[in-house]
Parts: C-alpha cells; sequence; structure tokens
C-alpha cells in the first residue's frame, strides 16, 4: 500500500508540474505563424474538465459510460475539494480552475452515490462514506493525503443523497432523501456520541408540481404520468438565513434543476422561494443544472455547482457544470446560467459580480462545413458542429490518420477551442490511470498552409472536455483536429467547439416580442421576429422587472413554450440575440400575469 500511494504522489506531482510548465504552441494576434507560450488560464467553459471515473455499475451489461454527477464541492483551509457519486476518491484544486484526482489512503468513495461532505471547526473534513453501504460519517485532518476515519457506529436509517451541514455553532445537521413518493427529512447530528442522529428525523420538503411547473417529470416537463424526485439536498447559511436546497425532477431530463427553501432555523419549517428554480438550463450543449453544491469562494463569491446530463450510452452518463451564483440585496439565491456553457473568468479580488463573468467569446463553429478521414454509420461528421453533446462523430479507427477540419467560412478571432470527446463502444469500468488523449490542433487561412495552434501530443491526462484557452486572439478560418492517442478503440468527439468573435456587426434587438401565458399557469408561450443575422436568442425572465435571473437559450427558432412558471406570481421576461460577434441589446421587458 506504502508503495502503491507513494506512486501515486508521484504521478499527481508529475501532473501539477506538467499544469505549470505547459507546452508550446503557436500564437499570433493576426495570423497562424508565430510561437508563443501558452497562456496560463483565467477561464473556463462547462462541463468541466476532470477525469471523470467510469461507472462500475453496469459491467455485466457492457453499459462503459463516465458517472460523474452530485457534486458535493466544499472549501477546507483556504481549499476546495470535490466529492462526485462513484469515483474511488475526489479531486482537490487551490483556485476552483484546475483539479487534481486524490487516490485517498483509505475509503475509496468506490460506490458512493451522492457523497456529502463539509468542514467541521475548520480543522477536520467531514463526510458521509459510501452511505448506500455503511450509512456513518467519516473524517479526516488531511484530505489531500486521504487518511480517512471512520465513527464506530451506523446512522440508523437509510441515507440516500445526504448533505452534510456545520452551523456557525459547530452545530451538525444531516439532510437525506431521494424519492417521488417521500419528502426530503433532516435531523441533528451529535459529534460527541458518534455523529448520531439527535433527537427524531423531521420531514422537511416535498414536491408540490401543480403548482411548481419545473417539478413536474420528463423531457421539458411534459410527463405528467410519473412525479417528479425530490432528491439532491445542499444547505448554506447567509445573513442568519438557512436556505435548504434541493433537486428535481429527475437527473436523465434536460430540465433537472435547483430549487430552494427558506428557514430562520436548520430543521425548518420553510418556506417556499417563489422565484424557483434558482439553477436552471433546459437548453444549450449540455442540458441540466440540478442536484448541486453551493460554495462561498476565497474571494467571498459563491458558486453553484451541477449536474448536467449526456445520456448517450445510459440514462446515468452525466457531467459537472459549474455556474456564478450569488445573493442578491434582498437574500434572494441565484445563479446566472446564460451562456452558461460558453467560456466564463473565473472570480478574482478584481472580478466579483456574478453577472460580469461572461467572456463574450461567442461560438465560431456552430453548424460549420466539416471534413473527416473517416466516420461510421450515422456518427457523421457534421455532428461535431451541432452544438449538441448527445450526438457524435465517430472515426472507423483511433489512429494518427484520423483527422477532422471545420471551416468557419470566415476569418474570425479564435480565443478558445474545447474538444468534447465521447465513449463509443469504450469498455472501460471504474478508475483507471492509463487514460490520456494526445492530438494536435492546428490553424489556416487557406486549408494549405497549416501552423498547430496546440500541441498536446505529449499530454498524459484524462481530458475528457478539454478546454483550452489561448493566449492571444488567433485570426484564422480552418481548424484542423489531428489525433495522436485516443484511449479506446474508435475515436469519438460530440462537438469541437472554437470560441472568439467574429469582424462582423452585432446583431440587433428583436422585434415583436410577446408572450403569453396558458390556462395553466405553469407553461407561457413566447415569440418573436426572426433576426436576419442571429444565430440564436437568450430568453430572460423572473417575478421581478429587476431580476430576470433565470434564461434559456435557442438556436434558429422564433418561439418557445416554457413550462416552469410557479402558478403564484407573475412574471417578467426580456429577450436578446446572438451571432458570432456578440450579443444585442435586450428588448424592453414584458409582463405577463
Amino acid at each position: 500500500m506504502k508503495m502503491f500511494f507513494k506512486q501515486k504522489v508521484n504521478s499527481l506531482t508529475f501532473q501539477i508540474f506538467v499544469f505549470f510548465l505547459p507546452g508550446i504552441i503557436v500564437i499570433n494576434l493576426f495570423s497562424c505563424g508565430m510561437n508563443n507560450e501558452e497562456k496560463t488560464t483565467s477561464t473556463y467553459c462547462n462541463p468541466i474538465n476532470i477525469d471523470y471515473t467510469y461507472s462500475n455499475v453496469n459491467t455485466s451489461k457492457g453499459l462503459s459510460y463516465r458517472s460523474g454527477a452530485d457534486p458535493a464541492c466544499v472549501k477546507f483551509k483556504g481549499e476546495y475539494y470535490f466529492f462526485v457519486t462513484r469515483s474511488f476518491g475526489y479531486w482537490h484544486s487551490n483556485d476552483l480552475l484546475n483539479w487534481e484526482f486524490i487516490h485517498p489512503e483509505s475509503w475509496y468513495f468506490e460506490s458512493s452515490n451522492a457523497p456529502a461532505a463539509w468542514s467541521y471547526k475548520d480543522s477536520i473534513l467531514i463526510a458521509m462514506g459510501n452511505p448506500s453501504e455503511w450509512q456513518c460519517v467519516i473524517y479526516t485532518d488531511n484530505p489531500q493525503k486521504g487518511n480517512w476515519k471512520g465513527v464506530p457506529s451506523l446512522i440508523p436509517t437509510d441515507v440516500h443523497d445526504p448533505a452534510l451541514f456545520v452551523d456557525d455553532d459547530n452545530r451538525v445537521y444531516l439532510y437525506i432523501g431521494s424519492s417521488n413518493v417521500f419528502p426530503l427529512q433532516g435531523v441533528e447530528l451529535d459529534p460527541s456520541n458518534y455523529f448520531l442522529p439527535k433527537g427524531k428525523i423531521k420531514n422537511l420538503i416535498m414536491l408540490h408540481p401543480k403548482e411548481h411547473g419545473w417539478e413536474r417529470f420528463g423531457e421539458n416537463h411534459t410527463d405528467s404520468s410519473i412525479a417528479g424526485y425530490i432528491e439532491g439536498a445542499w444547505m448554506n447559511k447567509h445573513n442568519s438565513i438557512y436556505y435548504l436546497q434541493y433537486a428535481a425532477p429527475g437527473t436523465e431530463w434536460n430540465v433537472y434543476g435547483d430549487g430552494v427553501y427558506t428557514s430562520d432555523n436548520p430543521l425548518g419549517p420553510f418556506v417556499y422561494a417563489d422565484y424557483n428554480p434558482f439553477c436552471y438550463k433546459p437548453t444549450g450543449f449540455i442540458t441540466g443544472a440540478g442536484h448541486g453544491s453551493t460554495v462561498e469562494d476565497n474571494f467571498g463569491n459563491y458558486w453553484h455547482f451541477a449536474t448536467m446530463v449526456i445520456g448517450i450510452n445510459y440514462k446515468f452518463e452525466r457531467r459537472i457544470g459549474m455556474f456564478p451564483t450569488g445573493f442578491d440585496a434582498n437574500g434572494e439565491l441565484y445563479t446566472n446560467t446564460a451562456y452558461g456553457d460558453y467560456p466564463h473568468y473565473i472570480t478574482s479580488a478584481d472580478r466579483k459580480n456574478p453577472d460580469e463573468l461572461f467572456t463574450g467569446w461567442m461560438l465560431l463553429s456552430y453548424k460549420k462545413p466539416v471534413k473527416a478521414f473517416s466516420s461510421i454509420d450515422n456518427f457523421i461528421p457534421k455532428n461535431v458542429t451541432d452544438e449538441n453533446i448527445k450526438t457524435v462523430w465517430v472515426a472507423k479507427t483511433n489512429s494518427k490518420t484520423e483527422w477532422l477540419t471545420i471551416d468557419l467560412q470566415n476569418e474570425s478571432e479564435v480565443k478558445a477551442i474545447q474538444i468534447n470527446f465521447s465513449d463509443y463502444k469504450s469498455n472501460i469500468f471504474g478508475k483507471r490511470d492509463t487514460i490520456y488523449h494526445q492530438y494536435i490542433i492546428e490553424c489556416s487561412s487557406d486549408e494549405n498552409n497549416w501552423n498547430i495552434l496546440i500541441d498536446k501530443s505529449k499530454n498524459k491526462k484524462d481530458v475528457p472536455n478539454d478546454y483550452v484557452e489561448l493566449s492571444s486572439p488567433k485570426k484564422t478560418r480552418f481548424i484542423r483536429f489531428k489525433n495522436i492517442h485516443y484511449p479506446t478503440t474508435y475515436l469519438a468527439i460530440s462537438d469541437l467547439r472554437i470560441f472568439g468573435n467574429g469582424f462582423g456587426k452585432n446583431p440587433v434587438t428583436p422585434t415583436n416580442f410577446t408572450s403569453v401565458r396558458e390556462k395553466d399557469r405553469r407553461t407561457a408561450k413566447l415569440k418573436w421576429n426572426k433576426v436576419d443575422d442571429a444565430r440564436g436568442y437568450m430568453i430572460y425572465f423572473g417575478i421581478s422587472p429587476d431580476k430576470l435571473y433565470n434564461s434559456v437559450m435557442v438556436y434558429d427558432k422564433t418561439e418557445y413554450q416554457l413550462n416552469s412558471l410557479n402558478v403564484k406570481p407573475d412574471y417578467y421576461f426580456a429577450l436578446e440575440s446572438f451571432n458570432e460577434n456578440g450579443t444585442s441589446k435586450k428588448s424592453n421587458v414584458i409582463k405577463v400575469d
């Protein structure tokens, strides 16, 4: 075991060394031709790029997929720890951008569904270890080493989707529940008595889909034959108010989101927030933003980590998203998911406002022409530019002969590239440190003379959603991906997304924006006139004209049916268009009552 752990440490140390001394790439503001060093990243792009673990649940069925979901992100001694379902360990970061996987010395979290964690007295980190089996609290004072210890007792109840919370007075609470029948529950735990329940377990909150449209089951909330699931509890305290967060209606749907109830007591009674859901992303490249955790960073800003769905190989094939979050002056919890899978800045001492973190770098590759060396069946090359993580290009091999070229059709300033690798007949299960991706990305202005833009030919890391921010914009038209090493039999990419800005004009504000609320007040139908040079539209909405915290992104269409409204409040909407150059001004706010 000591030798094994030493090898892991050496491996991790090497990976950190690689990050801080990256390779050389082609950098030139006005052409693809000069060398420069790769920039230290200050932006990120969802889904976040960590080495998601392959599930070992459905090995007998041959279902191979990465199972990253249900994130619990906590701060401990100024650093961040990130626990994810069935991951055989967890991740560590100093900056919320760069994550290092930790193989713990003990308690491997191999069968841990939705693990919980929280800092206790700032001296130890506590967690729920393997709740599907052990149902006990574990602890460590050195999570980077991972020498976890378990208290010698089991919590005498079923523990599903647990959340731990330590109050300012060091009293500890447990929140549990994942059901479409039973409510979320809560109980105080006694640290002086092996963290056993102190008092009776209380029923706290239930779903009310007849009043809350976003709690309805199914894709776009359209399946009324099955009750939605309430699950994924999380608790934060802000200005003496307790925010009990929960997920609904189901992790496999595009409308998976997070809502919140508030109270002046950690065990309630709780009051529903009419602005729910506070985190919601039903459209875009990758959808879903539920079963998450809210963490305060070292600059006093908040982030919400949430589960996003792929669902190609299996309904529980998922990824993690990270979204700017905050509490407004009235204590309303909100999350900014607008352009939520485009590049965003990380917060810093100088950059704090959650509404100002979008870089303004637009998607240049949407529906652009694609050529590839090979492809199989219906997994055709154009799938890599359709802005849909559920569609995939699959090459006939994983060899160095495989390449892919995207024609942006006009010269543009490329600022970042994201490659979303996919799993096609991968036949991988569990955590393997032997997985890595190697490739080169080249650029050209004429498709004849090529220069290296990104060189990952020596990379030894598993980068399933690799995102590379360039040190300076690159004026170019053609982007070519060349494979070097792929860890499975078939090279497979869901999307190769190119971000930056064109040299044209921003689109104009859409006109004739109208909204009609249906007899079923949970639904509103929105329409507007087409903007000729727009790629898509962003709908903003909320229950106050100055608090349009929620958003929906629409490509190519000029209407949208929104099924997520709460019955009681009136709603307000605004609309903007966007293209490769930027966004329009928002429309006037309209009210629907």
